[in-house]
């Protein structure tokens, strides 16, 4: 290779020929680092989809092996500049510990992360509840897991955060019992009520008739007689039921003459001479 290093002393064109080598072939080494553990990477996840792996696994280590070639290259990159190795790990190592200490919260981050996969609390795909937020989980990473709300915002959580409070899953199990509570006035005919009320779930063929649904008296109240109705579905039509339901029983209702009273007291004036 001829450079024009004219003007230059013979010591400076020889530092810079050898440096300058050194620091091209370090810069060449990082550069393809990264895009072997891109490949890397993509070939974890690529194998495991056509295992059928789940997804959270073989996420979660993709994402490990891909920081462990980077540093695997980082480290060959600083040898190529003639940086002692061996040294360098030890001071690494050191720094570490004393990095360890200040990002404490980092790490129990990734501790969580490691929980999270080992003992499954909920996988990719499932509709959870925690850390203050409800979604379906899209990506366990490292250090945080990736959740998607029904209106379609991102949101990212550490998983210190998730392993540190309740979570509650809502895909774990295949049906899910259907909650409506609703009240109806005293003077109105209990039995004609529930009747109107077992006609409506009749009417629906998602309602699993194993657990039997219930309709029962929960509650007098203030205003009102409160009435249970707990159907059970499978979890996929939850919703779609729900919904429907809902607003079948407050048509049915007003056609039936069953009121729906609004919170109400009695007052009583007594005159005083």
């Amino acid at each position: 290779m001829d450079w024009n290093l004219g003007g230059l002393s013979e010591l400076t064109k020889m530092v810079i020929l050898n440096y300058g080598l050194k620091i091209l072939a370090a810069i060449a080494i990082l550069i393809l680092g990264r895009i072997l553990s891109g490949i890397a990477k993509s070939i974890i996840l690529k194998t495991a989809k056509r295992s059928k792996t789940d997804t959270t696994i073989s996420s979660f280590v993709a994402n490990i092996a891909y920081y462990a070639f980077l540093a695997f290259f980082i480290v060959a990159a600083l040898g190529q500049l003639g940086i002692e190795t061996t040294s360098f790990i030890a001071i690494l190592g050191a720094a570490g510990l004393a990095i360890a200490l200040a990002f404490q919260g980092s790490l129990s981050n990734f501790a969580a992360g490691f929980l999270i996969i080992l003992f499954r609390p909920f996988k990719v795909g499932d509709y959870i509840d925690g850390g203050g937020v409800s979604g379906s989980v899209k990506e366990i990473q490292i250090f945080t897991t990736i959740l998607t709300t029904p209106d379609n915002k991102k949101v990212i959580i550490p998983n210190a955060k998730l392993t540190s409070d309740n979570i509650t899953n809502y895909s774990t199990e295949t049906t899910r019992r259907i909650d409506i509570n609703i009240g109806v006035g005293y003077t109105d005919d209990l039995e004609k009520t529930k009747n109107v009320l077992n006609d409506i779930l009749s009417h629906y063929p998602e309602i699993l008739s194993k657990p039997k649904p219930l309709i029962a008296i929960s509650n007098l109240g203030e205003s009102s007689v409160d009435i249970i109705v707990r159907p059970w579905v499978n979890n996929s039509d939850y919703w779609n039921v729900y919904y429907r339901i809902t607003e079948e029983i407050k048509n049915r209702f007003d056609t039936e003459g069953i009121s729906i009273p609004y919170p109400q007291r009695d007052l009583h004036v007594f005159k005083k001479d």
